[in-house]
């Protein structure tokens, strides 16, 4: 396998880090993750801008143009023969010195890694999967901005311990409110009486790539859609329940809790859209 690092194409066992990269020593960077689908890559503009977005507002200089990036990422694809990948695009403050002051880096660096992810098994994509609400309250936007993509995931990770520990794939996370944000890698949408509802960004939500692209195909399906303030309780009322990521793609949730959503299997509406979705990935807009 080659991985890109830092301008060269190198074999994964040569692929290092220094020890005093900050992105290493602190998790300051920022991080995409991006699906390919027949040899092109999937809402790429879309996630290099997010990423040059959180890059900007953690004050980290991109040492290449959107362009380059794209270039680089295309590259490492055919450097490891792959048509349908994962790719994870991290940009680290750079090798510094030990203390917090990310200004003693002198170049950020630049990794793009190419190869397969199946975030979940088949059979979930078909029977729906089960989740649970986190005890782990996401970081408040008082706190941190939500949509900065950073490499600091430890937040999203001690909920994902829950998940584990309760034998299920994910766990939802509650904001400071108590209202619904998202899950550890997911966004997350429920569906009551013909209407999808999702948490908006004032619920302290990253706004995900693959969620933007679900919410423009369920306004061309003329499935009504809203951004709003959903609590715990509206979940287990839900009549279905679904999650969107790079990784995920559309998958529905069918058991929160221990307590059934819906019919306990996936609904019609997320079916239609994850029809819409793979149809969508397809075309020329993808």
């Amino acid at each position: 396998m080659k991985i890109w690092l830092n301008g060269n194409l190198v074999d994964r066992s040569e692929a290092k880090l220094s020890v005093y990269d900050h992105g290493m020593l602190y998790g300051d960077g920022v991080f995409e993750g991006i699906r390919v689908y027949g040899g092109k890559v999937f809402q790429c503009q879309a996630h290099i801008d997010r990423l040059f977005e959180s890059a900007h507002k953690i004050r980290l200089a991109i040492p290449l143009t959107k362009q380059e990036l794209s270039d680089a990422m295309y590259a490492t694809l055919h450097a490891n023969g792959l048509t349908d990948a994962y790719i994870r695009l991290l940009v680290t403050r750079g090798e510094g010195l030990l203390g917090l002051n990310p200004f003693n880096c002198a170049t950020p660096g630049v990794v793009i890694i190419a190869d397969q992810i199946a975030l979940y098994p088949e059979e979930m994509y078909k029977n729906g999967m089960a989740v649970i609400i986190a005890k782990t309250v996401r970081t408040s936007t008082t706190m941190l901005d939500p949509s900065v993509k950073s490499l600091n995931y430890l937040n999203n990770i001690m909920a994902k311990i829950e998940a584990i520990d309760a034998g299920v794939a994910e766990a939802i996370m509650l904001n400071a409110r108590g209202q619904i944000a998202e899950c550890t890698g997911d966004n997350i949408f429920i569906i009551k009486d013909g209407t999808v509802y999702t948490p908006p960004p004032s619920a302290g939500i990253l706004i995900g790539i693959t969620r933007g692209v679900v919410i423009k195909l369920a306004k061309r399906l003329g499935i009504p859609l809203v951004e709003k303030e959903i609590a715990p309780a509206d979940l287990y009322a839900a009549d279905e329940c679904f999650l969107t990521g790079t990784a995920a793609e559309v998958i529905a949730v069918t058991r929160i809790d221990d307590r059934r959503i819906g019919t306990g299997r996936p609904g019609e509406i997320t079916a239609r859209l994850l029809a819409a979705f793979r149809e969508f990935i397809a075309s020329d807009e993808a």
